[in-house]
């Protein structure tokens, strides 16, 4: 793997493609991983460009293994994922950042999207269960995501009239086929603070698909 005014389509490709543009109103997700947090939203999936890639966390993504992706859960937290429409259910480990896709709380691997039958689909609601936290999780940042473009330059432009209004902002590529430039504002020490800062730009700005993620990608 490699995980809104977005300047390509409301298409983006399933595999990774087949992503749709959604949004989902609910609390932010847990900042840091204890056993039995749940979750509820929607779910995609990702295989090709990503497999062979290097993850998040360093090592090296493999589509048949059972894997995910996720904006703040840190790294070696499994999950529960349990598809909505079927009940069918199966454990994954957080190895890497995303969904960056508004309304999507987690990324599933090609193996595990398999086992609760959403590669057809492309995207399902589910309902995630932290089982098993690491020890310790380490420090982080969090910043906010305002957009994701295929053009540099539409990225570049954003990123400018986000520094001016909110003191930092930087662009973040997402490799892939084509490569994608992400639009992150601030750095804050915790999720709340994030948090705060994701409604004064969705308030002052109208930029109205910023999230939180998770800065240690």
């Amino acid at each position: 793997m490699r995980y809104v005014a977005f300047a390509l389509c409301a298409v983006i490709l399933c595999g990774c493609a087949h992503k749709k543009h959604a949004r989902l109103a609910g609390p932010p997700p847990p900042v840091a991983a204890r056993v039995g947090d749940t979750e509820s939203g929607l779910a995609s999936w990702y295989g090709h460009p990503y497999h062979g890639r290097p993850a998040a966390n360093g090592e090296i993504y493999d589509m048949e293994k059972l894997t995910a992706a996720h904006r703040t859960l840190p790294f070696e937290t499994w999950v529960h994922v349990t598809n909505l429409s079927n009940d069918k259910a199966v454990d994954v480990r957080i190895t890497d950042r995303g969904p960056f896709i508004d309304g999507r709380i987690i990324d599933l691997s090609h193996a595990a999207a398999r086992a609760i039958d959403m590669i057809g689909p492309g995207v399902a609601r589910v309902r995630i269960e932290v089982t098993r936290a690491p020890a310790a999780a380490a420090p982080s940042l969090f910043a906010v995501q305002v957009g994701v473009f295929r053009d540099r330059k539409n990225a570049e432009r954003l990123r400018a009239d986000m520094a001016a209004r909110y003191g930092s902002a930087r662009l973040v590529p997402r490799e892939g086929n084509p490569p994608m430039w992400r639009v992150l504002v601030g750095a804050e020490s915790t999720q709340d603070g994030a948090s705060r800062l994701s409604d004064r730009i969705i308030r002052e700005s109208g930029e109205k698909s910023a999230f939180v993620v998770r800065l240690d990608s």
